[in-house]
């Protein structure tokens, strides 16, 4: 009963993935992980039809429970979609809620030696799981990936990493141009982190794990940061790598590892042009 709940015309199915390629990850985070499928009214009435899957990401500090989170005046996302279907506007489809959370609070979906393999995650173990357990078309052609925010970069990467996955994607407000939305914070990070924490990530970040989370003014900010270069820069024995240095000027090798992650630069890549020309839909 609305607003408190509301009675799904499709189901939602939950599941725990026992992920290999995420055991033993660099921040010891979970390996099992949870994940929410969705079939539309009426996948149970017809059995021999098959359905696309459409992908969804997370953006920063999501993690999969989030989606049922009720906000006011507003229905969660799941209860949205499924009233899209319900009502017949668009073709009946799987949805797919893909939990990539970490302990700094997200992987961008990639595969990094500061985070954990991430991207390889989704694409060989997500993906081949739903479609062994469900009546999906499973094939690029029929086979999307979508997000919001980091939610969104992943959706973009992903597809021009795994063309032969994912044959549409769709982003919304995705992290890009990385010249623009992201160089023009670092000095004012530097700053903050020099004058609260000595110029230190290790005794901020020993600080932040040692308190409520968010207590502090910056805090939310400077491990976003933290996070990102633990995905873009991290080295093979998973060293974070900061691309600005203390007086918040950029750190050019590292700054250059960052920009090859950037879907704006990525775009203008031959191979990655090519499978972004090859989407059925953007």
């Amino acid at each position: 009963m609305l607003p408190w709940s509301a009675e799904l015309a499709g189901r939602l199915d939950h599941h725990v993935v026992d992920s290999a390629l995420l055991r033993g990850n660099p921040l010891g985070d979970p390996h099992e992980r949870p994940l929410v499928v969705y079939v539309p009214p009426g996948y149970d009435d017809e059995p021999g039809r098959r359905y696309p899957s459409i992908y969804v990401l997370l953006g920063y500090t999501g993690h999969v429970a989030m989606w049922f989170n009720r906000a006011p005046f507003r229905q969660p996302y799941p209860e949205l979609a499924d009233a899209m279907f319900a009502a017949g506007d668009v073709p009946p489809a799987i949805v797919v809620y893909v939990d990539a959370w970490t302990s700094l609070g997200g992987s961008q979906y990639l595969d990094s030696p500061g985070t954990g393999r991430y991207h390889s995650y989704l694409r060989d173990e997500i993906v081949p799981y739903v479609d062994a357990r469900y009546r999906t078309i499973a094939d690029r052609d029929h086979r999307a990936v979508t997000g919001k925010s980091s939610g969104g970069y992943g959706a973009m990467v992903t597809a021009m990493l795994a063309p032969d996955v994912f044959g549409a994607l769709a982003t919304h407000a995705g992290d890009a141009l990385f010249e623009v939305c992201a160089r023009r914070s670092f000095p004012e990070l530097a700053r903050r982190l020099r004058d609260m924490y000595g110029g230190s990530y290790d005794k901020f970040l020993a600080d932040f794990r040692g308190r409520l989370a968010g207590t502090k003014e910056g805090d939310l900010e400077l491990l976003e940061m933290y996070a990102y270069a633990a995905a873009y820069s991290a080295d093979e024995d998973g060293t974070v790598r900061m691309p600005f240095d203390d007086t918040g000027a950029v750190v050019p090798e590292v700054w250059r590892r960052w920009l090859a992650r950037d879907p704006v630069v990525m775009a203008g890549e031959p191979r990655h042009a090519e499978a972004l020309r090859s989407m059925r839909a953007i």
